[in-house]
């Protein structure tokens, strides 16, 4: 059965997640609350990797919020991309990280799955590094992370959770679409003069 828990954190992160992927700033501050849920339903199930990344996600969405709040030089934060450079230094520190952890969690703790949920957490690091700053590739690191976590949480009973994280496999493709149009178009849009 859901918990009432389950259910009001997964409502507040839908709407966090889908005010991201229309680039909406109040996607901050509604993440935050739906994170502090997750981090006490996470706990619950042994899943502590995912606390530690909701504690995380708490922190970021304070950043977040005051980033995309000032912009760039006055002006809204643009809309850009992580260079090929960039990405090739990123995934593989990303699959160590998740390697490091995932031992750490199997050697000191009960975790239920401990490297397949370390991916989770690494992998939604990045992922919300990159939306933070307002990166395209964001979405492909959604698209990755939710993949996985997907039957991660069907497996300890979140199928609530589980459902919903399929759900925003399909917001992060619609995302990065609507991205990448604004990314056009902005760059399309020729500088006006002071």
């Amino acid at each position: 059965m859901t918990s009432p828990l389950e259910i009001a954190a997964n409502v507040l992160m839908t709407v966090s997640i889908l005010l991201a992927g229309r680039n909406n700033i109040h996607s901050w501050w509604i993440g935050m609350l739906g994170s502090a849920l997750f981090a006490l339903l996470f706990y619950q199930v042994n899943l502590y990797a995912d606390v530690l990344l909701q504690l995380f996600f708490i922190v970021t969405c304070v950043i977040g919020w005051v980033q995309w709040r000032r912009g760039a030089a006055g002006k809204p934060l643009p809309i850009t991309r992580v260079g090929w450079r960039s990405l090739a230094w990123i995934v593989p520190a990303g699959v160590a990280a998740v390697a490091l952890y995932g031992l750490l969690l199997h050697t000191f703790t009960n975790a239920y799955a401990p490297f397949i949920d370390s991916a989770v957490l690494v992998f939604s690091i990045i992922a919300q590094l990159l939306l933070m700053s307002r990166r395209i590739e964001t979405w492909g690191f959604w698209l990755l992370v939710n993949t996985v976590a997907v039957p991660l949480y069907y497996s300890r009973g979140l199928h609530l959770t589980a459902v919903l994280y399929a759900a925003y496999w399909i917001n992060a493709l619609v995302s990065w679409y609507w991205w990448r149009l604004q990314a056009r178009r902005t760059a399309a849009t020729p500088a006006i003069a002071p």
